[in-house]
């Protein structure tokens, strides 16, 4: 395990503060790279955990605050990412005949379908418009058209909102031309309220998800005890299964005639096998009831509830051109992302499955980063991304770099395969969640991200995981978003990287689950990334740190292909920045992840002769394994 130097650390938190200050809006400015305790609250031990002193009521208040934040900040996301492409417009149109301006302008308009109404302005004539602004707009909107107008006339730059109407936002921006024109835009922010009403269910402000919807039943992780989720602090200890569904796991592969025996004994309308185990539906039986029936056998070696699992919110070393990378990817930086990359900035060969609600499969910034995936949902259709959660954690894994446009991922070459099991509720079975890392697996995948989870130990699922990680495969994932040490599964399953999140302070995010299971620590506050529609958004979560890490085992594996997933996991925990009490901790771990660190000692393993015969008889096993599958 590695420290960082304190001159290193505070130099980067520094640079944090600043960037919130000038970014912010005035009433929340730098309050997310704060971290200081809500009212209510302490931090207790070195380590600055928050310890609850006042009941729920602060520890709901600092997550609705964040909420807040991060739709604050996905506001200024879009206004700064519309700003971008308003003048790429303006450059555009500058330079055209002025009978060629109204067509062109039309076009551009439909090829953004966020902005309204735009309008292109001439000094000495009328604007030209393309679009129409909603009826309620009109009359509140006129004075900032106006002085939108005035603005980019006098070669200046023009940002006003958000500005509500008829239950959405929406903003006036002014990009300048040359010689007097510009270009003024109207643009609608629905994306605000979509991630709100995500984070709130991400970072379980609200009973989620709500019994009835999956036909589901929630129990105490802890005793098995059932019980019913009516307020939010019971997410962190409840776990959720279907009523009339069980998992069976058979010591001897059953005949038919047992299968059908089975089948008339419990009424069974569906039966499905999956890796190791089955997944037994009834018509009439209750889980409670298929289990003892199943547990008076010989031949089963486990039976339990099917559990639902939820969403749990340049080379050389340069800085990028992307738009968003400056003023707001705070995350890269922090975690030496920068230097890292003048090792390595990864291997298209090496794909990280993001096992998910879906990718948005023709978002811009993705554009070439997508392998071929899998949608375990709705099975026959494509992965798409009908809540945002994986389109998000795609972004940070790679999203394009050097395009001039939206965000940057942490690897420029290393493609995500969209693997979807959980659906427009962000929930989904864990036949599906296993289904999907079992195909992954078997279809190329070197590294699993699962930014998702339960609070029960499901054998069945961890079988699946096991399957992954006996063919190598490194398996990260989020540890939860309920302030408790409870353990979260899949990220607490001893194959798994258990990853939970910091803040700009290198401080544990108020939210964020800890506990001995805990591996490393990676951003998870306010994370600017990918979303449905050509989209940016800020979201919070232990879901944002795993991809962080996911990243960084793929570009391990980009710079030492023939490293173990044991091997890789093992770098990432020993060059981690150690944070908190010296050593190994409960609330962070071995560490933040550290991608130079990690990616020079991949490096140094790599050049080192004293392994030099290991790697090739590795080198030849891979060889003989790829000529024997036909590969």
């Amino acid at each position: 395990m590695r420290t960082k130097t304190i001159a290193g650390i505070a130099a980067v938190v520094l640079a944090g503060g600043i960037i919130a200050a000038l970014l912010w809006p005035d009433d929340t400015a730098g309050d997310v790279f704060a971290g200081q305790p809500s009212a209510g609250e302490s931090r207790a031990g070195e380590g600055g955990r928050v310890a609850r002193t006042g009941g729920a009521g602060p520890e709901m208040a600092a997550k609705r605050q964040l909420v807040e934040r991060d739709a604050a900040l996905t506001a200024r996301l879009c206004a700064l990412q519309c700003g971008a492409d308003l003048a790429k417009m303006a450059g555009e149109l500058s330079g055209l005949p002025a009978d060629k301006v109204p067509q062109r302008l039309g076009e551009l308009r439909a090829g953004h379908p966020r902005m309204v109404q735009l309008s292109w302005v001439d000094r000495g004539g009328s604007p030209i418009l393309s679009g129409g602004l909603p009826a309620a707009l009109e009359k509140q909107l006129e004075p900032r058209l106006r002085e939108a107008e005035r603005a980019v006339e006098t070669g200046k730059t023009y940002d006003y909102g958000p500005i509500g109407a008829d239950g959405e936002h929406f903003a006036v921006i002014g990009v300048p031309g040359r010689d007097g024109t510009g270009i003024v835009g109207v643009v609608r922010q629905s994306i605000t309220g979509k991630v709100k009403k995500m984070q709130t269910e991400n970072l379980r402000l609200v009973p989620y998800p709500r019994e009835g919807r999956y036909q589901i039943e929630s129990v105490d992780s802890r005793t098995g005890r059932d019980i019913t989720v009516d307020h939010v602090e019971e997410n962190g200890i409840a776990s959720h299964y279907h009523k009339q569904e069980v998992v069976v796991r058979f010591a001897a592969q059953p005949d038919a005639g047992e299968l059908e025996r089975i089948s008339r004994d419990l009424a069974i309308s569906e039966m499905r096998k999956t890796g190791y185990a089955y997944v037994f539906q009834s018509e009439r039986s209750t889980a409670e009831e298929m289990i003892d029936y199943f547990r008076k056998s010989d031949n089963v070696i486990y039976a339990e509830p099917h559990y639902l699992y939820m969403t749990n919110g340049t080379p050389g070393g340069k800085k990028p051109n992307d738009v968003l990378f400056e003023p707001y990817q705070w995350n890269l930086p922090i975690i030496d992302t920068i230097p890292g990359w003048a090792i390595s900035t990864g291997h298209e060969d090496v794909i990280v499955a993001v096992v998910d609600t879906g990718v948005d499969l023709e978002h811009d910034d993705l554009r070439g980063r997508l392998a071929e995936g899998m949608n375990f949902v709705s099975p026959g259709d494509a992965p798409s991304d009908d809540v945002g959660h994986g389109t998000h954690v795609a972004g940070v894994i790679s999203a394009v770099v050097n395009n001039a446009e939206g965000v940057a991922g942490m690897t420029w070459h290393d493609r995500v395969m969209p693997i979807k099991v959980l659906d427009a509720t962000g929930a989904g079975s864990a036949y599906a969640v296993a289904q999907g890392i079992i195909w992954a697996t078997d279809n190329g995948a070197r590294v699993i991200n699962l930014s998702l989870g339960n609070y029960a130990e499901s054998e069945f699922l961890h079988d699946a995981v096991r399957y992954a990680y006996d063919h190598d495969v490194v398996l990260v994932a989020a540890t939860g978003n309920d302030n408790t040490d409870q353990p979260g599964y899949p990220a607490a399953y001893p194959e798994v990287l258990g990853v939970s999140a910091t803040d700009g302070n290198l401080r544990l995010a108020d939210f964020s689950n800890y506990g001995d299971y805990v591996d490393v620590v990676a951003p998870g506050v306010s994370i600017a990334s990918t979303y449905p529609g050509s989209q940016y958004a800020a979201l919070s979560g232990t879901s944002m740190a795993s991809p962080h890490a996911a990243a960084l085992a793929a570009l391990i594996r980009s710079v030492h292909p023939l490293l173990r997933n044991t091997e890789v996991m093992d770098i990432m925990r020993r060059t981690a920045a150690d944070l908190g009490k010296p050593g190994k901790d409960p609330l962070y771990g071995y560490g933040q992840i550290d991608v130079a660190a990690a990616l020079k000692e991949a490096a140094r393993l790599k050049q080192s002769i004293g392994f030099y015969p290991e790697w090739v008889r590795r080198e030849i096993e891979q060889w003989r394994s790829r000529e024997a599958s036909g590969g």
